[in-house]
């Protein structure tokens, strides 16, 4: 697998945010309506597609326990089932149709107790920490909490860090607002400039839409481009971008260090056309020698 140009993904990838991003998902829904959802569940959600951005799935997840409160007749499993097959590409649009299936007076029961202001403020309270949410989101935090960012343990060796960089044009393609991506990419000691990267504040459409990956595919002036990520989205990025961009060539690279493990991970990536498998991002550069 020869290429010019590598592009990573942080979360499950760089650093493992089980501790971090996903407890906060968990926490900020039962915290804001009483009952939350597992891990498991979480990994539903993000395998039925169209939630790159945490807080989305936050909404969606507590909409989803909002709606079996009131009668939808559901678990999870069908709930992400119905997102997966949407005809839209999924995500929380697709779940608020998926909601529409309650009788009228009940989805209005449910709009009524779906505040997704307070699902950010109490989100970002919990993983930013009191002083880091004053300085990046003002004003004093909803809840108060240490911060679980500073609980995400790095997946990628400083070895693995210098080998890329000393070999490759490296980039950055993630669903973390820029602020939260710099902390990350700090922790691991990965040097990217900013227009070789792409954080949820660059661009709109979130992954597994193609074009911040095409993007930084013309700007690396690259023919061949890897792209390492722990989500079917990722995956889908990659492979749409090489249906949209017949100048170069895409590789979808799975790597099993965030919701998608083992057998059963490695069997999902490879079903959604992952051109390979690795068991951490370390595997990387042997991959691509």
């Amino acid at each position: 697998m020869q290429v010019d140009a590598v592009v990573l993904d942080i979360d499950g990838v760089l650093v493992d945010v089980a501790d971090s991003y996903r407890r906060a998902i968990i926490e900020s829904v039962d915290r804001v309506c009483g009952k939350t959802i597992d891990r498991e569940a979480i990994q539903s959600f993000k395998d039925a597609g169209g939630f790159n951005n945490d807080w989305e799935l936050t909404y969606a997840a507590a909409l989803f326990v909002l709606a079996r409160r009131e009668g939808l007749r559901m678990d999870v499993e069908a709930f992400t089932d119905r997102i997966a097959a949407d005809e839209d590409g999924g995500g929380l649009e697709a779940a608020k149709r998926v909601v529409s299936d309650l009788p009228s007076v009940a989805q209005a029961r449910v709009r009524d107790q779906w505040d997704t202001d307070r699902l950010h403020d109490v989100f970002q309270a919990l993983y930013l920490g009191e002083e880091l949410y004053r300085e990046l989101e003002g004003g004093d935090p909803p809840v108060s909490a240490t911060g679980y960012i500073h609980d995400e343990p790095t997946l990628v060796e400083p070895a693995t860090i210098a080998d890329l960089t000393d070999r490759f044009d490296v980039g950055v393609l993630t669903g973390r607002p820029a602020a939260e991506a710099e902390i990350a990419l700090e922790r691991v000691d990965l040097d990217v400039p900013e227009r070789h990267r792409f954080t949820m504040d660059d661009w709109e459409e979130g992954k597994p839409h193609p074009r911040a990956l095409v993007e930084l595919a013309e700007r690396f002036d690259a023919d061949r481009v890897a792209f390492a990520g722990d989500t079917l989205d990722d995956v889908r990025t990659a492979r749409n971008a090489d249906r949209e961009d017949d100048s170069r060539v895409y590789y979808a690279i799975g790597v099993l260090t965030g919701g998608l493990t083992g057998e059963a991970g490695t069997r999902a990536f490879t079903e959604d056309g992952a051109d390979a498998v690795l068991e951490d991002v370390n595997g990387l550069v042997d991959l691509l020698e």
